[in-house]
């Protein structure tokens, strides 16, 4: 049995357009031209590939379905660009998951060099780190930073360095919640801004300070840019990456949070991720503190 590839970069493109007509559009042909391509391919194999919801969402079966599309376009770009053979104005989309903290600080520079030097189109999905993994097994995306750093299957793996937070506070938020230091009793009242509700950075700093989480009042703002904006602004102490350390920061002191981050990507020879990974890597080298035991 054989995967007719036109019928699954249409699977591939519901997923990315959430809705059988944005499919059509993308691809040029009706929306019942998409329906058809879409049965077919169910009937051929013999499995459900995509729930027709709102957004569409793909069955493990579909995920299988768009990570052998994606993987077939990035093969034909190479194969065309190593003929000669690329067709002006032609570009290629590259999917890459991204955690919030590394968005805002340090990854979108090599994302801007590298789409002034090559026909590409950025398709950025962010989550947290630790969950990034997972829209690699699912064929969302070809690559992905990521906490984990054990390979996903049939991805190959290699360290980025080590992003570090710091526990900070506006200087008024200081002087109105720690007049008396930083200590067990005014952590108990003293609100936190937590970015959402899997982020656990918050929590584990204030258990190193002998607090626990639970019954402390919290803010949740769920965008790195506005988290850091929110702890300057004095709504509340939080783990801001030392990255986005600023004037108007005040450190409280205990330790330094540290989140490794790991580069995965699918196991598969293609020139253009293999640069793409390569301008990640120096920038990574050059903003992320290395750790020099791995």
């Amino acid at each position: 049995m054989k995967i007719d590839p036109e019928l699954a970069a249409t699977i591939a493109a519901v997923a990315d357009e959430g809705t059988l007509d944005a499919a059509s559009r993308r691809l040029a042909i009706t929306p019942s031209a998409v329906s058809q391509r879409l049965k077919a391919l169910e009937e051929q194999l013999g499995r459900v590939l995509v729930v027709r919801s709102k957004p569409a969402q793909l069955t493990e079966s579909g995920e299988a379905v768009v990570r052998f599309a994606r993987q077939m376009a990035l093969l034909e770009h190479d194969a065309l660009a190593g003929l000669g053979l690329e067709a002006d104005g032609a570009r290629t989309s590259i999917p890459l998951a991204v955690n919030a903290d590394s968005m805002a600080t340090w990854f979108l520079a090599p994302l801007a060099r590298l789409s002034a030097s090559h026909a590409i189109d950025v398709d950025l999905h962010r989550d947290d780190q630790n969950f990034t993994a997972r829209l690699l097994e699912s064929g969302a995306v070809m690559a992905a930073v990521t906490s984990e750093g054990t390979p996903v299957a049939g991805c190959s793996v290699s360290p980025l360095g080590v992003l570090e937070y710091r526990a900070m506070a506006e200087q008024g938020y200081v002087d109105r919640w720690f007049r008396d230091g930083v200590t067990v009793e005014a952590l108990h009242r003293a609100p936190f801004v937590d970015f959402d509700r899997r982020d656990a950075l918050q929590h584990e700093w204030l258990e190193s300070m002998g607090v626990t989480h639970q019954g402390v009042p919290r803010h949740y703002v769920p965008a790195s840019h506005d988290y850091a904006l929110a702890v300057q602004l004095g709504l509340g102490w939080g783990m801001v990456p030392v990255l986005q350390d600023s004037a108007e920061l005040v450190p409280l002191g205990g330790p330094t949070l540290e989140v490794a981050l790991y580069w995965q990507q699918w196991n598969l020879r293609s020139a253009l991720l293999d640069v793409v990974a390569a301008e990640i890597a120096a920038e990574a080298r050059r903003v992320l503190r290395q750790d020099r035991r791995r």
